[in-house]
């Protein structure tokens, strides 16, 4: 394997890593086991723990960016926003990691944040960034329609890590039923 597939498969094993473990209670040496190097390797391919978390943690926020892309292709306002909904909705059912992940970045990111660490958070500020003003334009560049959305999909996200199973109510469902009538 080339050094760019090694980082690939780190990146891979890292998103696993840390959605079950979190920042703290993930190890590199999990990572580089999982992905078959030592953790010496590793560091050759990033310089630490937090340029993988990053790593990581960017790469979840872009499969996320890129399935709401891709799923409101050719598509505009409510039909946009369904499609999305529903893309979304399979996505943390087949790939759970993906949903723990980003529940694990915003942890890390909060933590950090407290601890007065503003620097940690800026890769997954500007990748939520591009994912709001993609999305604030597909939903016809509605302030509230977006924060809905978003705001929706958040909670999708708490009530999927808390067990509800994802078949429970949609989340179109959920958006549709908290809009006002017209």
């Amino acid at each position: 394997m080339s050094a760019e597939e090694r980082r690939e498969s780190v990146v891979r094993a890292a998103i696993t890593e840390f959605a079950r473990g979190g920042y703290n209670g993930t190890s590199t040496e999990a990572i580089a086991k999982r992905v078959g190097v030592s953790q010496p390797y590793l560091f050759r391919l990033y310089p630490n723990k937090r340029a993988i978390f990053l790593a990581a943690a960017e790469r979840c926020l872009e499969d996320t960016h890129q399935v709401f892309m891709t799923a409101a292709e050719g598509l505009e306002g409510q039909e946009a926003l369904h499609a999305m909904a529903a893309a979304y909705q399979r996505l943390i059912v087949d790939d759970a990691d993906k949903l723990l992940m980003q529940m694990q970045i915003y942890a890390a990111i909060a933590a950090a944040e407290a601890s007065g660490d503003h620097e940690f958070g800026e890769t997954v500020r500007a990748g939520w960034g591009r994912m709001w003003d993609d999305l604030h334009i597909v939903l016809g560049g509605d302030l509230g329609e977006t924060t809905t959305f978003l705001a929706y999909g958040m909670l999708v996200n708490t009530l999927a890590s808390l067990g509800f199973p994802a078949d429970h109510r949609t989340w179109s469902g959920l958006y549709e039923s908290a809009r006002p009538p017209g």
